[in-house]
């Protein structure tokens, strides 16, 4: 059985770091921007924007901002009933792991939950947060347990990425992305759902849903424009898109926000 004793967000604190101790506890870590710089058992360690740290009971610890520069990160500090097993191999054992979890915008959603749930005080809270915590963990499981990416594939998956964090809004075309890498369209189509989980134009629709719900509720444009500046140029096909990636329809959203007060949870980048 799994207890969390607290949920953290390191939001930029200046001069943040903590002293050299044994750590009673475990403390996974993920990392959403800047490096933070630690000593775990010896060893120096530096984790970066989408790393994720397990840092098991019983570990020497350090940390600090690297190079005195602020970073933005959640930790989770939990602890687990003596002689029971999780089912999580790296959690049962012991073992420290450090390594680039995709993907990281589901797992700073499910972070972002974590973190709200801990700090309300809604009925079933500590089950919630319990579920959120064991996913985390099944996720990391499961990514670190992949056969290790070659250099080459990180290299083509990241260069479509990068093209599709700059064009998201235009016409996306896999015959334009595989002349980016120099490659055939169903060689890009495949490295970059093994790399990221699912297809280009896939994320180029998640990328256009986060847009979507961010403009919904923080402009005054309406959803015919909204589907204009996105490049949905059918309102009825974004009306489809949306409510496929988001569970609700455009005015179901604004008005679960407008109700509970903060943005209902999405399915996008999953």
């Amino acid at each position: 059985m799994l207890q969390i004793m607290s949920v953290n967000f390191d939001n930029e604190i200046p001069q943040w770091r903590t002293n050299l101790e044994t750590i009673p506890y475990n403390v996974l870590v993920v990392v959403r921007q800047g490096q933070v710089r630690y000593e775990i058992n010896g060893s120096v360690v530096i984790a970066e924007a989408e790393d994720v740290l397990f840092i098991p009971r019983g570990a020497r610890r350090s940390g600090e901002n690297k190079d005195g520069i602020p970073h933005q990160k959640h930790t989770v500090l939990f602890t687990c009933e003596p002689g029971a097993e999780t089912g999580i191999p790296f959690v049962d054992q012991g073992h420290f792991i450090k390594f680039r979890l995709s993907p990281s915008q589901y797992a700073y959603h499910r972070c972002d939950r974590l973190y709200e749930e801990m700090r309300g005080g809604k009925s079933y809270r500590s089950i919630i947060c319990l579920g959120i915590l064991q996913e985390l963990l099944g996720m990391i499981a499961r990514e670190f347990e992949q056969p290790a990416l070659t250099p080459s594939k990180l290299k083509y998956a990241e260069a479509v990425k990068a093209y599709l964090l700059e064009h998201y809004r235009e016409q996306i075309e896999i015959a334009r992305l595989a002349a980016l890498i120099g490659r055939s369209p169903n060689y890009v189509t495949a490295v970059f759902k093994e790399v990221y989980g699912r297809s280009p134009i896939r994320y180029m629709h998640e990328l256009r849903m986060q847009e979507a719900c961010s403009l919904l509720l923080g402009s005054n444009m309406t959803v015919a424009g909204i589907s204009q500046y996105l490049g949905y140029y059918d309102t009825s096909y974004f009306h489809r898109v949306f409510k496929k990636y988001c569970g609700l329809s455009p005015t179901e959203y604004v008005a679960q926000s407008q109700r509970s007060g903060m943005p209902p949870l999405i399915n996008t980048i999953t």
